[in-house]
């Protein structure tokens, strides 16, 4: 087995396979990369055993093989090198030899069929939307989503399909983000929860590409197949807590402010609050609007003031400044509104402009007691 291929082409297709790989692998053999060759098509693929990636490379060879190739040394080593084109062989002693301009390097390889095989997805449905629209509604929601090993169904994003449109929901119990886009349906109503690690990995590599990427999903997994890549990874099996019920339905309260005003303001006062609780406090009157926060254990306290757009009750409500910072910080609009019915119900968060037609996104935070 003999191919040639251009060094910063397949770093760059290796770079963005090796995000799947973790750093201490329960099976040896996960610690390569996958090279299937057939004549100039080379597919490489990785895997976690919950999500495998692979990309399709031309390359110059008239042959056939598979092995694998220790990842971590084969990304070492490309680093490295120029623009060039390098050959790989494979040799009788079990090493793959990569020949430069300048050099010669052996690397030990594994037998190919030790590799995971890849899923096969059966009788999947499927949805088809544009690249930059799924890395979109990915970084709108995952920072959203939780941590907690005993409720697995709130580490992931919930996708939710429907032949009026698709809706992106992630919450930890705490703050909970629901985006969805009404320009683009699927052909039949379906909802999975997709796990963290293969959704970061597809936010980075379609952030601002215009290709169009296939969805295909079943009970159990999704593919998502783009340009010359297909991501196969395992859903997050259960049922999504029911998320509309938490939505407080009749806000009479309702503050539109700046946004980045607020945020800064938010931020400052912050720093003054309890290092546990970072309970910060909005205290609303007229069109004005009060930040404080205080740490009593070390008699640190903030105060600001901010002229706002308000219609409503005159009304005092906590929040987490971590949270409200976070949701704050992942808006891109001019102005935000902050809708509000009672100091111990959530707050309702949206983006007053700056978004694309067909394009909603609700954030909700819960409020903490304050102390009087």
């Amino acid at each position: 087995m003999k191919f040639i291929v251009s060094s910063s082409y397949l770093l760059k297709q290796l770079q963005v396979l090796g995000g799947i790989i973790n750093n201490n692998n329960t099976l040896p053999i996960l610690d390569n990369f996958l090279f299937d060759l057939d004549g100039n098509a080379l597919t490489v693929s990785a895997s976690d055993l919950e999500t495998t990636i692979s990309s399709n490379l031309e390359v110059e060879s008239s042959e056939k093989g598979i092995v694998c190739i220790p990842a971590r040394l084969l990304l070492d080593t490309l680093k490295t090198f120029p623009e060039q084109p390098l050959t790989f062989s494979i040799e009788d002693n079990s090493t793959v030899e990569i020949s430069s301009n300048h050099g010669k390097y052996a690397l030990a390889y594994a037998p190919g069929d030790e590799f995971p095989s890849t899923i096969e997805l059966k009788d999947p449905s499927s949805t088809v939307l544009q690249g930059d629209i799924l890395a979109t509604a990915i970084s709108k929601t995952i920072f959203a989503s939780g941590n907690d090993d005993l409720r697995p169904v709130m580490s992931g994003v919930f996708f939710q399909f429907s032949t009026e449109g698709l809706t992106f929901v992630a919450t930890d119990a705490h703050k909970l983000v629901k985006y969805t886009r009404t320009d683009v349906a699927a052909s039949q109503s379906s909802e999975f929860i997709m796990p963290k690690k293969p959704l970061n990995l597809l936010k980075s590599i379609l952030a601002g590409s215009e290709q169009e990427v296939t969805i295909e999903y079943n009970e159990s997994n999704a593919k998502f197949t783009f340009d010359q890549t297909v991501l196969i990874c395992r859903l997050i099996d259960g049922k999504y807590p029911n998320y509309e019920a938490v939505i407080p339905k009749e806000n009479p309260n309702k503050l539109s402010i700046d946004r980045n005003l607020f945020l800064n303001s938010v931020r400052r006062v912050s720093i003054f609050s309890n290092k546990t609780t970072h309970q910060i406090r909005l205290k609303i009157a007229g069109a004005e609007l009060n930040i404080s926060a205080e740490d009593i254990d070390y008699s640190n306290k903030a105060e600001e003031r901010l002229t706002c757009d308000y219609q409503g009750d005159d009304m005092q409500i906590g929040f987490n400044s971590r949270f409200l910072t976070e949701m704050l910080n992942n808006l891109t609009s001019q102005d935000v509104s902050l809708e509000m019915s009672l100091p111990n119900r959530a707050g309702i968060l949206t983006p007053v402009d700056g978004l694309d037609q067909g394009e909603l996104v609700t954030m909700l935070v819960m409020p903490v007691m304050l102390n009087s």
